[in-house]
């Protein structure tokens, strides 16, 4: 842990449908190829709800609703790209306050043609929710949280 000098502050979106299925970033970064929450890093001078709303426009094109707080990393987390990165994930339930307006694909990494950065995005029901379909430490908590929840 000696080597972490500096820390990144993420923030996530949890939306789920009426189905109880939960909305699903599949993206490649670096050559890996991964399963996560949509959401991103805050920027400095940024809150974690002015992230959330800037990440929603970013990614999904459209405005989103902040609903409450689920989760935020209770754990030391190191960056899996960064030796020298502690990340922490805050987790928000949101939803759209518009019809969905971006493409929803029916399979993972359905990525466009050639293009600089590969994301694409699915619903999948919670129950369904693998954590070892996640290769983060923390997104895995969160299945597990998750799953815990919506089980009752």
């Amino acid at each position: 842990m000696s080597n972490i000098t500096r820390f990144t502050i993420r923030a996530y979106h949890l939306i789920i449908n009426s189905k109880n299925e939960i909305l699903l970033s599949d993206e490649e970064h670096k050559g890996l190829k991964m399963t996560k929450f949509p959401g991103g890093g805050v920027e400095f001078g940024e809150g974690i709800l002015d992230c959330l709303h800037r990440e929603a426009l970013e990614e999904f094109g459209q405005e989103i609703e902040v609903l409450e707080h689920f989760y935020t990393t209770d754990f030391f987390q190191k960056a899996m790209f960064w030796d020298d990165l502690q990340v922490v994930n805050v987790y928000y339930f949101s939803r759209f306050k518009d019809k969905i307006r971006f493409k929803i694909s029916s399979e993972k990494f359905d990525f466009p043609g050639e293009r600089e950065s590969f994301q694409s995005f699915r619903f999948q029901a919670i129950k369904t929710l693998n954590e070892d379909d996640f290769i983060f430490k923390i997104e895995k908590r969160v299945v597990s949280l998750l799953k815990q929840k919506f089980e009752k």
